[in-house]
């Protein structure tokens, strides 16, 4: 049984997805709208994000991601001339990197690649990708070498383009940063934070929320529809560790911002919930039969159907609580993707 056979089923309607930043369509960022679900019930509102601070209370704690999106997405040839996309993901043993071939296809969009044998890529500036052998984890990634460049990020930030899926047009970098991003590496934006701008972190800060950092590098997401995420870089500071403990044990909420969030402190919390610092490569897999220990509650965005990012919102809010949130997310219009709406899981009370 795949990971997709076991997320909750629907159907998304293209018309659902939001290729367009909020900004763009003469929004503010925090001006997406925002759905709360509290409790097993569930009991469900609606607002706008901008409303946050009226849904968590003083002593409660944000954790976020303060990981930072890089321009991850090239242009690729092979010796025939062929023009393919090259999506660098990973760190990978040896100073290679696990990256994905997609096909270009109309209006920007990418598909999966063809079925290619270990050959060598012509990138821009005159680097080159040595795709070595098929990854052990995912078939739809390559273990490359990539030569040429003295420091990848800053080739990237030269030669380099936001990943992207859909066609539409091109957005720029900024569009995929948020406003914590301090640390470039990810491959993804880590976009549960999209939403957030400096005058509601103030708010929420002045509310006696505490906004709390943990880092983790973003890999790919084209092929979790059928597969567990990939390794990815986690860093989780003692100072995070020890104020979110001592805000649990004095009655306050760890709320995650984000799913990349859960995952790095699921990695690091004990089995009686206390954090602890550390860093590293993680390959959790947070499902619903382990729970989470280390999260209250969780702000999120839309997944696609069979993500596995459904198990994971599946072991906080359980099945048929995530199932009715999902039925009303698409009954009410709710927008998908990472310039899509947002989601707020909270505990009852």
């Amino acid at each position: 049984m795949t990971l997709a056979s076991r997320s909750i089923p629907f159907e998304l309607p293209d018309s659902r997805v939001a290729t367009v930043p909020p900004e763009r369509r003469g929004m503010r960022r925090d001006g997406v709208r925002l759905m709360i679900a509290s409790g097993p019930s569930p009991r469900i509102e609606h607002g706008v994000f901008s409303e946050l601070v009226d849904h968590l209370h003083p002593g409660d704690a944000l954790v976020v991601n303060v990981s930072a999106t890089v321009p991850a997405a090239l242009t690729a040839t092979t010796s025939d001339g062929s023009r393919l996309r090259l999506h660098v993901a990973t760190p990978a043993a040896g100073g290679l990197w696990s990256a994905e071939i997609r096909t270009p296809e109309a209006g920007g969009a990418t598909s999966p690649g063809p079925d290619l044998e270990p050959q060598t890529l012509t990138l821009p500036g005159g680097a080159r990708a040595d795709l070595l052998a098929r990854s052990l984890r995912s078939p739809r990634l390559w273990i490359v070498a990539i030569v040429g460049p003295d420091d990848l990020l800053d080739y990237l930030r030269l030669h380099g383009e936001p990943i992207r899926y859909t066609s539409g047009p091109a957005w720029p970098l900024s569009e995929y940063q948020t406003v914590f991003a301090t640390e470039p590496g990810s491959a993804e934006m880590p976009s549960a934070a999209r939403p957030f701008t400096t005058g509601l972190v103030t708010r929420l800060v002045s509310h006696g929320v505490k906004v709390l950092p943990v880092l983790l590098h973003t890999g790919l997401s084209s092929f979790e529809d059928h597969e567990a995420p990939g390794e990815e870089r986690y860093r989780v500071p003692l100072s995070t560790a020890v104020v979110a403990n001592d805000l649990r044990r004095g009655g306050g909420r760890v709320i995650a911002v984000g799913t990349t969030v859960v995952r790095a402190l699921e990695t690091v919390v004990n089995p009686n919930g206390d954090l602890h610092p550390g860093q590293g490569l993680t390959d959790l897999v947070v499902k619903p039969e382990q729970g989470v220990r280390a999260v209250d509650g969780l702000i999120t965005g839309w997944h696609e159907p069979r993500s596995s990012h459904l198990l994971l919102l599946e072991a906080i809010a359980g099945r048929e609580t995530l199932q009715e949130i999902y039925e009303v997310g698409l009954d009410d219009g709710y927008l998908w993707h990472e310039f899509g709406d947002s989601l707020l899981i909270l505990p009852a009370g």
